[in-house]
């Protein structure tokens, strides 16, 4: 999909991103912990992986990129996140050991979505869930690696979650209304996502996440950003802006690619160490009591 750089969402997203300051505060503050809780289960960090798909070996090494970092992700005690495969790779994925959600794209042939869902859970995945960011493309729907997508309707969407033991994640919502209506189905958790700028002006998922946060009070369901993550001041700035945690994605690309899982475990720790560090210095001992009050917008 061709545009312009000033339409360009994912530099829309960097110059907002960086146009939110951070404030000191260092008396009577401690060390912080980054422990996070996500559905009962204790993680090390509210850092996650992305949801990445069809990632082969890279460098000639045994193993697909995938499993590298899901390997990674095990290792670090982080939520890890997969996208569109098929169950083959999903039971490799599995057989790491990282606890993991399965994002499965919204097929046309439904017959083949119930079936990922269905395989993952059977596979001891942490969580399971559907990526509404690649239903339409330039020409009309849209057809990921030769797969036709097709349109999911509130119904359709209801009948996955109830499908289900286990917690439902939607990908792509960018809008309060998109969330509400997520929460309103029964999801458990939304992932804030313009999916690396499909739309064109794509708000940043920071700009609408403090409104997004505000139309789920009250409610069960958490909320995780993605896009333009790459430090841990953005994942600090994500987390006062209301959400729970933040997958890393294409940051994370360059260090999988040189480095595999060792490569991947020492970025997400450098992420870690940063947020840590952030935290300490504003004020914060725990990740659940982040709030706005150190944010400045510039």
């Amino acid at each position: 999909m061709a545009y312009d750089r000033l339409s360009d969402a994912n530099e829309i997203t960097a110059r907002y991103m960086d146009s939110i300051l951070i404030k000191e505060r260092l008396i009577d503050s401690v060390v912080a912990d980054t422990g996070t809780e996500l559905f009962g289960e204790k993680f090390s960090s509210p850092v996650m992986t992305p949801a990445f798909s069809h990632l082969k070996q890279f460098n000639g090494r045994e193993l697909t990129g995938l499993e590298e970092y899901s390997l990674a992700a095990k290792e670090l005690n982080i939520l890890n996140f997969v996208g569109m495969m098929e169950n083959d790779m999903f039971k490799r994925i599995a057989d790491t050991g990282a606890k993991t959600v399965r994002i499965v794209k919204p097929y046309a042939d439904n017959a083949k979505v119930r079936d990922q869902m269905k395989f993952a859970e059977d596979a001891g995945a942490f969580g399971i869930g559907m990526d509404i960011d690649h239903i339409f493309g330039s020409e009309g729907l849209d057809v990921v690696i030769g797969e036709q997508m097709a349109v999911q309707t509130s119904g359709m969407i209801r009948s996955y979650i109830e499908s289900t033991k286990l917690p439902f994640f939607i990908k792509g919502v960018l809008s309060e209304e998109e969330a509400v209506k997520c929460a309103d189905l029964g999801a458990k958790a939304i992932i804030v996502s313009h999916h690396h700028g499909r739309l064109p002006y794509a708000v940043p998922p920071l700009m609408v996440l403090p409104g997004i946060k505000k139309a789920l009070e009250g409610r069960d369901v958490k909320i995780i950003v993605d896009c333009g993550i790459s430090s841990g001041a953005d994942v600090y700035k994500c987390l006062a802006l209301g959400a729970d945690a933040a997958a890393v994605g294409r940051s994370m690309l360059p260090s999988l690619e040189e480095g595999g899982t060792e490569g991947v475990s020492k970025f997400i720790k450098g992420v870690n160490d940063e947020l840590r560090y952030i935290m300490s210095c504003t004020g914060f001992a725990c990740v659940k009591d982040i709030d706005d009050s150190c944010l400045v917008k510039n």
